[in-house]
């Protein structure tokens, strides 16, 4: 092949690689906030090798109303589903809102510090914990589908703690970043109502939906 062609192809391939980072870059994802497509198929009710472990039922009041079920998958994620269930369980989880909601994306919430519906101030709604410790991550090899839960986390892996996110659809770019901890298996509909945030951040103007109670069951 003449140089000049050799030139040329080696130009197309460089300049693919960097279209290919910067739309990685520029993607939606979980931002350092603590901070932590198109749809797709609901998730499977099973998840191969995973044991039946303890469920969660959210009651969620605003614009969406009614009660999204979560399977938590203990197996593959022991330590944060024992401190959800935990915090379920304190009653904490209770008057949580969703602070943060990307349409097509996910619908983060959990903060049982700064979260609270009944609070006077919600602009640091996000940037709370729990009075449990953080939790080491525990990435497995289960793809961020519809209805996939997982854990917000800040830039540290190991730094999530209480608060998880709920997806509308797929994310494949969160894959073996988050620990992924749940899937959706009643309730869809009720998760596709929730109020959106700003298209970027996320952010609610005015009341955002509230998880009014969460219950831990085995």
């Amino acid at each position: 092949m003449p140089r000049s062609n050799i030139l040329a192809v080696a130009l197309v391939a460089a300049g693919i690689a960097v279209l290919a980072v910067f739309y990685m870059m520029t993607r939606p994802g979980p931002v350092p906030e603590l901070v932590v497509e198109t749809p797709v198929a609901p998730a499977s009710d099973q998840v191969p090798g995973d044991e039946p472990g303890p469920y969660i039922n959210i009651t969620v009041a605003g614009e969406a109303n009614g009660e999204i079920r979560i399977d938590l998958l203990a197996e593959h994620a022991p330590s944060h589903v024992a401190q959800i269930t935990k915090i379920a369980e304190d009653g904490s989880y209770d008057g949580v809102v969703f602070h943060r909601v990307i349409d097509g994306f996910m619908a983060q919430t959990g903060d049982v510090q700064f979260g609270m519906a009944d609070g006077s101030d919600l602009q640091r709604a996000g940037t709370g914990q729990s009075t449990y410790d953080n939790i080491k991550a525990e990435f497995s090899d289960i793809a961020f589908e519809r209805g996939m839960v997982g854990m917000a986390r800040s830039q540290d892996p190991n730094s999530a703690n209480s608060q998880f996110f709920i997806m509308f659809a797929a994310g494949p770019f969160l894959n073996g970043e988050y620990t992924v901890v749940g899937k959706v298996t009643e309730g869809l509909d009720v998760l596709d109502t929730i109020k959106r945030g700003h298209p970027r951040s996320g952010a609610v103007t005015g009341a955002p939906d509230v998880m009014v109670s969460v219950k831990a069951t085995e």
